[in-house]
C-alpha cells in the first residue's frame, strides 16, 4: 500500500512551510504536494520556542506562530493546507529512503513515492551521552529543538520558580534560554568551555558587552570547563551538577544546548555529503537531479565568499526553501542562490543582527557602555562582515547592504571613526549611483580628495595643451 505525489517535502520545520507557500504561489496543483513530518503539527516558526513560547505572561502558542508569520507572510494553518490541496502526513517517521527508486518508507510500513523530493530534515540536538555524560532522560533535564521539548521546558520552569538552573552551553540556545529562565524568576548559572559565550560569532569585546548585561540580571558564568556528571535523587531527578574543574552546583533544573547535528542519515551513501550536510548546487539540487535539500541540512555555495557552507539559522532555511521551489517550478527563470549569511537574536531588551562572515581583522565601533554597539570584519582589504546591536530598521538594512557590496577598506582607523555612519554612507551612495557602483573606499570613507583634485587638474591642463598644439599644427597644414 502506498501513495504517490509529484512533490514531497521530507521534514516539517520552518523550511517546509516556506517551501509550501512558494509552491502555491508558483502554481502547484491540488494533490501534487505532500509534507511528511515527525511532529504532530504543521510547520511553525521555530525561533518562537526559545523566545515568546517561554514567557511567563501571554506566551506564544500555536496557531499564532505557524509559518510564515516570521517573514510577515500569511499564516499557514491546517485549514490553509487543506484549502490548497496539500497533503500533511504528520506524526510520521521515515525509516528509509531510496533515491534511485524515488521512494520513502515510513515506520508504519507505507511507501510514499515522488517525482521531486525536497529534503528539509533539519538537525537534531546533540545529547550529553554523545560526550560521555549520562542523565538526559532525567525529568528536570531539558533540551530545546521542537514543540515537545518546549512544552517540557515550560512545565519544568513552572515547577522551579525561585529555584536554581544550570544552562550547559554558551551558544544560541544557551543565551536565549538563560534570558527566558531569568524572566521566569529562576536563578541561572551558565557553564561552557569557551572563554566567552557565542564564541563562534562574538568577539571577546562583543561577548563582554552581553555578559555584563546578563550579570546585571543575576546570571553567573563558569567558563573554561564542562559538565562531568549529575547527582541524582532516588526519583531520578538531578540535584546537582558536577563540573570537570571540581565545582558542584546544586540545581532544580538543567537546560542543555551543546549544538546540533544535521539529519542526513537517510541519505548517507546515496547523496554527496559535505560540511556535515548534504551538498547542493546553486539551485539547491543535490547529486541526484530529482532531489533537493534546504535549511540546516544543506551545504550550498555562498557566492559572496566563493565557498560551500552549511548555515544553521532560520533566515537561511526560509530563503533556501523558496529558492529550491523556484528552481524546481521555473528553472529557466531562476539564477543560482545568492545568499548573504544573516544571524540575529533578541534577549531581554537587547536585539542584534549580523551579516556576512566574521573573518579577518575586526573593527569595533559605538559606545560599549551604551545601547548601540557594532563591529566590522575586514578581510583581504574588503568589508566581509557587520554586526550591530540596538540599531533601527534603516541601520540594519544599511549594514546588510554594505556587507553585500564588499567595499574596499584602506584605513581601519577611519572605519572605526565613522562607525555605523560608514554603512549608512555606503548604502546611500549605492542608491544614488546610476551604475550601482559605490566607488573605492577613499570616497566611501570620506577622506579629503584634494590630492585627487590636483592630479585631475594637471591631467586636464596637460590634455588642453596637447590638443592646442595638435590643433595649431593641423591648421598650418590646411
Amino acid at each position: 500500500m502506498g501513495r504517490a505525489f509529484v512533490y514531497v517535502i521530507l521534514g516539517g520545520g520552518v523550511a517546509a512551510g516556506y517551501a509550501a507557500l512558494e509552491f502555491t504561489r508558483r502554481g502547484v496543483s491540488q494533490g501534487e504536494l505532500c509534507i511528511i513530518s515527525e511532529e504532530p503539527v504543521p510547520p511553525y516558526e521555530r525561533p518562537a520556542l526559545s523566545k515568546g513560547y517561554l514567557l511567563p505572561e501571554a506566551p506564544a502558542r500555536l496557531p499564532s506562530f505557524h509559518t510564515c508569520v516570521g517573514a510577515n507572510e500569511e499564516r499557514l494553518t491546517p485549514k490553509w493546507y487543506k484549502e490548497h490541496g496539500i497533503e500533511l502526513v504528520l506524526g510520521t517517521r521515515v525509516k528509509s529512503a531510496d533515491v534511485k527508486r524515488k521512494t520513502l518508507l515510513t515506520a508504519a510500513g507505507e511507501t510514499i513515492s515522488y517525482k521531486i523530493l525536497i529534503i528539509a530534515t533539519g538537525a537534531r540536538a546533540l545529547k550529553l551521552e554523545e560526550f560521555g555524560v549520562s542523565g538526559s532522560n532525567a525529568e528536570n533535564v531539558c533540551y530545546l529543538r521542537d514543540l515537545a521539548d518546549a512544552d517540557r521546558l515550560v512545565n519544568v520552569m513552572q515547577s522551579c520558580a525561585g529555584g536554581n538552573a544550570v544552562v550547559i552551553g554558551g551558544g544560541y540556545i544557551g543565551m536565549e534560554c538563560a534570558a527566558s529562565l531569568v524572566i521566569n524568576k529562576i536563578n541561572v548559572t551558565m557553564v561552557f568551555p569557551e572563554a566567552h559565550f557565542m564564541a563562534r560569532l562574538f568577539t571577546p569585546k562583543i561577548a563582554s558587552y552581553y555578559e555584563d548585561y546578563y550579570k546585571s540580571k543575576g546570571v553567573k558564568f563558569i567558563k573554561g570547563t564542562v559538565l562531568s556528571s549529575f547527582d541524582m535523587d532516588s526519583n531520578g531527578k538531578v540535584t546537582a551538577v558536577n563540573l570537570r574543574d571540581g565545582s558542584r552546583l546544586p540545581v532544580d533544573m538543567v537546560v542543555v544546548g551543546i549544538g546540533i547535528r544535521p539529519n542526513t542519515s537517510l541519505f548517507e551513501g546515496q547523496l554527496t555529503l559535505e560540511k556535515g550536510g548534504i551538498k547542493v548546487n546553486g539551485r539547491m539540487r543535490t547529486s541526484n537531479s530529482s532531489v533537493y535539500a534546504v535549511g540546516d541540512v544543506a551545504a550550498f555555495p555562498v557566492q559572496l565568499f566563493g565557498e560551500t557552507r552549511r548555515l544553521e539559522h532560520v533566515d537561511s532555511a526560509r530563503k533556501s526553501a523558496r529558492h529550491a521551489v523556484a528552481a524546481i517550478m521555473e528553472p529557466n527563470k531562476t539564477d543560482d542562490f545568492d545568499y548573504l549569511p544573516f544571524f540575529y537574536s533578541r534577549v531581554f531588551t537587547l536585539s542584534w543582527q549580523f551579516y556576512g562572515d566574521n573573518a579577518g581583522e575586526v573593527v569595533h565601533f559605538g559606545d560599549y557602555s551604551g545601547s548601540t554597539i557594532g563591529a566590522y570584519w575586514v578581510s583581504k582589504g574588503h568589508l566581509v562582515g557587520s554586526f550591530l546591536e540596538g540599531g533601527s530598521k534603516e541601520d540594519y538594512e544599511a549594514i546588510a547592504k554594505a556587507t553585500k557590496l564588499k567595499p574596499a577598506i584602506e584605513d581601519l582607523t577611519e572605519l572605526e571613526r565613522q562607525g555605523l555612519g560608514f554603512a549608512l554612507t555606503v548604502s546611500k551612495n549605492h542608491l544614488t549611483s546610476p551604475t550601482g557602483n559605490v566607488g573605492g573606499s577613499s570616497l566611501i570613507l570620506e577622506k579629503p580628495l584634494y590630492a585627487w583634485h590636483a592630479t585631475a587638474g594637471v591631467i586636464v591642463a596637460a590634455s588642453v595643451a596637447a590638443f592646442a598644439y595638435w590643433y595649431g599644427r593641423r591648421r598650418r597644414r590646411w
